[in-house]
């Protein structure tokens, strides 16, 4: 039997840190590390991807204020940060090398997977083409590329969204063949952390990482070509966010020891921004803010207590978002077509959540045991 009831643990934990700070100390990191904020935090920023995308996508005027104060890169280089804190975590949580792998593939896949289907059956219901030979090859092509997670290969179908902006079906899920290939590069560094030590090593992912950049961004200005700007935003260019991410797993005793003089650090170089030197600044800045509001702020609660719609609300958001502006929703009142959109894709997520992503979850799981406590 617990020596301490779950339904007195966490308001004793919480009183026992208002007392702590008090008298000038705080909860171990440990203690920390349990009781966090970042199912709020992934919802904050899935939310702040699917606001900018409405106004991108759309180009509804009414709606610029998103483009003014809320900014996608910045939401997905913390999302990567939030990964290698996470994934890293996870690793080395893990009984074996299957076990990790086979808890990434049920937390990423099956949502993706359906996601992929989705968008190929609005492609065959909402298509202005011909439902010809070639369509029906063009269909399996998306199908099969996305299922891998080259969506680069094939990120439309023919006639559908061809008034829009863009044409993709779902052009978030860039990001999620970076999130796949953080998890096969996790155990390849930490193997190198152990055979050659974590602070060289992460040290040089880092400076490889942020060089790659430098390079990718030099040509880019050179020859003014686009493709130099879109590899800087794939691997390696983003392993600088995922790493600054891992070292503050890794030193996160530090991190919460010196917290009161790295946060405001960390808001000083951004404010700073135009006078340092960026890429290399940006991922250790933003890890600190990050990490800071998951971690180091007050406990907001158990914000996943009924399911993380945060990865659905991501997934999702993208191809709703197309097919409201391509029937108009959003031509002559743009507030209403976002709050019809907001509605779809927080019904969407919690359908995706409880329908998909959680029977795949282990029982043991973070989201099924706060359900079962509530």
């Amino acid at each position: 039997m617990a020596l301490i009831d779950s339904s007195i643990k966490k308001p004793l934990l919480m009183l026992l840190d208002m007392a702590g700070r008090k008298a000038g100390y705080t909860l171990p990191a440990h203690v920390r590390l349990r009781r966090n904020n970042f199912d709020l935090l992934r919802f904050l920023l899935a939310l702040t991807v699917f606001l900018y995308h409405s106004y991108v996508l759309s180009d509804a005027p009414a709606l610029s204020i998103f483009n003014q104060i809320l900014s996608a890169d910045l939401a997905v280089k913390s999302f990567f940060i939030v990964s290698g804190f996470l994934i890293f975590m996870s690793y080395e949580n893990s009984r074996d090398i299957r076990s990790y792998f086979v808890k990434r593939a049920k937390r990423i896949y099956p949502a993706y997977f359906f996601m992929i289907l989705a968008g190929a059956t609005l492609g065959l219901i909402f298509t202005s083409h011909a439902r010809d030979g070639f369509f029906f090859t063009q269909l399996l092509k998306y199908v099969a590329s996305n299922l891998v997670f080259l969506n680069v290969l094939q990120p439309s179908v023919p006639g559908l969204f061809e008034g829009n902006h863009l044409q993709a079906i779902n052009g978030a899920l860039w990001t999620l063949k970076i999130e796949v290939m953080f998890y096969l590069f996790v155990p390849l560094a930490v193997l190198a952390f152990r055979q050659f030590g974590r602070l060289p090593m992460m040290a040089l992912f880092f400076v490889g990482s942020v060089l790659y950049s430098m390079i990718m961004l030099h040509f880019a200005n050179q020859t003014g070509s686009p493709i130099y700007l879109e590899l800087q935003r794939q691997l390696p260019g983003q392993i600088a966010f995922f790493i600054a991410g891992a070292a503050t797993y890794y030193y996160f005793d530090r991190v919460t020891r010196y917290a009161v003089w790295l946060v405001p650090l960390g808001l000083v170089a951004f404010a700073l921004q135009d006078w340092l030197p960026w890429l290399a600044v940006e991922p250790l800045a933003l890890a600190v803010l990050v990490i800071g509001f998951a971690c180091l702020l007050p406990h907001f609660g158990d914000f996943a207590k009924y399911g993380d719609f945060s990865y659905g609300m991501y997934i999702a958001h993208f191809p709703i978002l197309q097919l409201l502006i391509a029937y108009g929703f959003f031509r002559h009142e743009p507030w209403s077509g976002l709050l019809l959109a907001a509605a779809l894709v927080l019904s969407t997520a919690f359908l995706l959540w409880h329908w998909v992503e959680k029977p795949f979850l282990r029982k043991s799981s973070h989201y099924v045991v706060v359900k079962n406590e509530g």
